[in-house]
């Protein structure tokens, strides 16, 4: 027996999320009142406790455990002083291995950067960057490289020297191509491609990373997934949304620890029945629009698969002279969908309720 079929209007969806947000800010900013009061009704407690011990007006025998704890804090062995001191400590001596950077006056990295090879992290966005330096090969120890939202135009052929590096990030930019090098980088996790709108493919020599877990190669020019993608034997997010696919590879089921499949704006016609062969798959976003063939295996799987079908209205497009302002219009446009659909999957995961297929959902957008 088949599940029942949800129509939604992905406009009603969009608000209800909207109004929960705000919900939940609400409620956020209240907990954080109510914390603050209780910990300032605490320090007052604490205080009248330490001047009545002062004064003699509290025997040992009526010491509470409060009292240890004031004892503990203010007495000869400060522990919990300690503590908070060594917290500090180590956030501060973690900030020394963070590399941030923002603002749009940067057009290039600083200088004292190449100095500074110990770093861990690079945190880099919203700038007029354009190119990575060469000498990023030196940062062995460089394990996350956040470069979102940039005008990034090449990666080096020196980022596959970084052996130790687990998350890359560089959506939102313009790159046209990966370079064959950053195969290299055996303990990559995350590779966040999405947002350059140029991309066409992936060469085969990132077939290595068989650590990665997530990809995201959404809002690019992709025609098929590339070989490269269906060799990746941990891969549990796939965003491959808002591309030219026109079908799907028949071994796709390669993909046995695919948690997440996120096929939605693309030009598919069927979907292979290959999907059912995929124990761990949980959630299927697609387009409905242009498919005329959906295994009915896929919509009634018994394996909790939440098999979602949305429908692509077209979007009015503002009548533009200058083509980087179209381009720009169109990232912010896959920007935005792209946090919506996340906030909509984290929903889907909070409601166990949530309908098993659903199809025809309008998802219209308008900047």
């Amino acid at each position: 027996m088949g599940h029942q079929v949800i129509i939604f209007d992905f406009s009603l969806i969009r608000g209800l999320w909207e109004a929960r947000v705000k919900k939940n800010k609400e409620r956020q900013r209240k907990e954080k009142e109510r914390l603050e009061k209780s910990s300032l009704e605490k320090i007052l407690v604490k205080a009248i406790i330490i001047i009545l011990v002062i004064n003699r007006k509290i025997q040992v025998k009526e010491k509470s455990s409060m009292f240890y704890e004031i004892l503990d804090t203010y007495g000869k062995t400060p522990q919990l002083q300690k503590r908070r001191a060594l917290s500090d400590e180590a956030n501060k001596e973690r900030n020394k291995f963070i590399f941030q950077l923002s603002g749009e006056q940067w057009t290039e990295f600083p200088d004292s950067l190449k100095e500074q090879i110990y770093l861990k992290e690079w945190h880099v966005y919203n700038t007029l960057i354009q190119t990575i330096p060469a000498y990023i090969a030196l940062f062995q120890d460089l394990r996350v490289l956040e470069l979102s939202k940039n005008q990034i135009n090449h990666l080096p052929v020196e980022i596959g020297c970084l052996k130790k590096l687990k998350v890359l990030n560089v959506s939102f930019n313009n790159l046209k191509s990966v370079p064959p090098e950053l195969g290299d980088c055996e303990n990559l996790e995350k590779l966040d491609l999405s947002g350059n709108m140029e991309i066409t493919e992936l060469p085969f020599e990132l077939s290595n990373l068989k650590q990665v877990t997530v990809v995201d190669m959404s809002a690019n020019k992709f025609h098929s997934i590339p070989i490269c993608v269906l060799r990746m034997s941990n891969l549990q997010w796939l965003d491959i949304s808002s591309n030219n696919l026109k079908d799907l590879p028949e071994d796709i089921d390669r993909l046995d620890q695919l948690q997440t499949l996120l096929l939605q704006k693309n030009k598919l016609t069927y979907l292979p029945r290959a999907l059912v062969n995929m124990p761990k798959l949980s959630l299927l976003v697609v387009s409905g629009d242009d498919l005329v063939e959906i295994p009915t295996a896929v919509c009634e799987s018994t394996t909790g698969l939440k098999f979602i079908s949305l429908k692509d209205s077209p979007v009015e497009t503002i009548v533009c002279e200058d083509t980087e302002e179209i381009i720009e219009s169109e990232r912010e446009r896959e920007q935005f969908e792209k946090e919506f659909m996340k906030a909509y999957i984290e929903d889907l995961k909070e409601r166990d309720s949530a309908p098993s297929y659903t199809t025809k959902v309008l998802f219209s957008l308008q900047l």
